[in-house]
């Protein structure tokens, strides 16, 4: 990949994470860089953002804190993510993550092509949330 993308994923992480920027916004910058998604594995602590041909970076997360609860509790992932949404004055990127890995979401996948993000759990039950009209 090359590294004007690469800087691109790596700004667009960095935003998530210091609030400068917000989903969609990240969304559309990494579109316009032609990303076609990205996924986030909290177990591993990593991001990678996938390119159509194929070729991928992956990136390493600042470190969340807690664990990854056993049960996936979808309810709580889609309030969780209503809040990432609604885009308030208490939420944080790092408050989600620490949030829905408590509900048991191990990680998702964002597809631009699909506009939806997949949130699955350490058993592989999975909630999809399309991206807003």
């Amino acid at each position: 990949m090359d590294v004007e993308r690469i800087a691109i994923a790596k700004a667009c992480l960095n935003a998530a994470h210091d609030g400068r920027l917000s989903f969609p916004e990240i969304v559309r910058q990494l579109m316009d860089a032609g990303f076609e998604g990205y996924s986030v594995d909290y177990r591993r602590g990593c991001q990678t953002y996938y390119l159509p041909d194929g070729d991928n970076v992956e990136l390493d997360m600042p470190h969340a804190a807690g664990s990854i609860a056993a049960t996936f509790d979808s309810a709580a992932v889609e309030a969780l993510v209503r809040w990432a949404q609604a885009n308030g004055p208490d939420y944080s990127y790092p408050g989600f993550s620490e949030k829905v890995r408590s509900a048991g979401c191990a990680g998702y996948l964002v597809s631009f092509l699909g506009r939806r993000v997949v949130y699955y759990g350490r058993t592989a039950e999975t909630r999809v949330e399309l991206f807003p009209q």
